[in-house]
């Protein structure tokens, strides 16, 4: 059974960091790309960050990009969203999710597992 655990949410002011981890158990995690989502209070949920198999291919949201990092640890099949720069609008759950295959991660189907989500809130 596919699982995925999000943690390293909490309250942090505006300007401040936060690391996120996605515990992966369930499947061989090495083997699949891995991405993050977040959904505001009265938004849909939005893509920020995918990474591939390896973590040699990286691609962000425009709105994340250069404040947020995605990273992974195959050996210990976790992979991590570094936050920094962080503003009120960020303000979000935070998904973490399995990607079928890297080449269709705009597509939403292709995205086929899900955590529990963290909850970041960045105070101004």
């Amino acid at each position: 059974q596919v699982n995925l655990v999000e943690s390293g949410g909490g309250l942090v002011q505006a300007g401040g960091s936060l690391r996120l981890s996605c515990a992966a158990s369930g499947f061989t995690f090495g083997d699949w790309p891995m991405g993050w989502f977040r959904q505001g209070p009265g938004k849909e949920r939005e893509f920020v960050a995918a990474i591939n198999w390896s973590g040699a291919t990286i691609y962000y949201a425009d709105s994340v990009k250069g404040r947020f990092t995605i990273s992974r640890d195959n050996a210990k099949r976790t992979a991590y969203l570094q936050m920094n720069s962080l503003k009120p609008e960020d303000t979000a759950v935070y998904y973490c999710s399995r990607l079928s295959k890297y080449s269709e991660l705009h597509q939403g189907n292709a995205w086929d597992a899900w955590g529990q989500g963290t909850l970041v809130t960045v105070s101004s």
